[in-house]
């Protein structure tokens, strides 16, 4: 595993100012410092506590601030638990100041969206899903598609808990899922109730939180 390749994937949503770590079974393998240095060093054992200790003994999304006991320096962490070919094979960690914790505001109770050459202000409850493609952001409702100006990244930590992240590129509402079953390649499928029924994918990455979330 190679966290540069990773971050190149994640680059939408990673703050300038975080570091970022990858472990594999009971140590790092890899660490690139952000702004906000823990000092990680790759070979170094995962401690007890840590959000990487989490995400391990979880096996799902994790998001917490960590006191100065695991490291020396407190942080706020979010980790993600990897897998290779359907097993969990490690985690990684996106660290980030303490203060990070205080930033996050109140969720969007709408959102504006583009279409046409029309802005409308859209209540949050009447969006499907939210999907990145191609640099921009796209929403949708039974009305049709809307873009709009913010990234997933932002929309991610602006939106209520409603709304599921399955994918890199998706993130959908809750209450808009009318099913989950497994396709012809075992990948997770949600089928939306949308007027065209639309299906997306879980990614492996996001497979156990969704599980886990939705309790199945």
């Amino acid at each position: 595993m190679d966290i540069r390749q990773i971050t190149t994937f994640i680059e939408d949503w990673v703050p300038t100012e975080a570091s970022v770590a990858i472990a594999g079974r009971d140590q790092y393998i890899d660490y690139v410092s952000g702004i906000h240095d823990i000092r990680i060093r790759p070979g170094q054992s995962v401690p007890s506590g840590s959000i990487t200790d989490r995400v391990y003994r979880r096996k799902c999304r994790v998001e917490s601030l960590i006191d100065e006991s695991v490291f020396g320096i407190p942080y706020y962490g979010i980790g993600y638990p990897i897998e290779d070919r359907d097993r969990f094979s490690g985690a990684l960690t996106v660290i980030l100041p303490p203060s990070y914790s205080f930033k996050k505001q109140s969720p969007f109770s709408f959102i504006t969206g583009k279409k046409g050459e029309i802005w409308s202000p859209i209540p949050i409850d009447q969006i499907a899903y939210i999907e990145s493609n191609q640099k921009k952001t796209w929403f949708y409702t039974a009305d049709g598609q809307y873009s709009t100006i913010f990234t997933l990244k932002a929309l991610e930590q602006r939106l209520p808990i409603s709304f599921l992240r399955i994918h890199r590129s998706y993130i959908v509402n809750i209450s808009f899922i009318q099913q989950m079953s497994r396709d012809l390649s075992s990948n997770l499928i949600l089928r939306l109730k949308t007027p065209d029924r639309t299906d997306l994918m879980v990614s492996q990455t996001y497979v156990h939180s969704v599980r886990r979330t939705l309790g199945f």
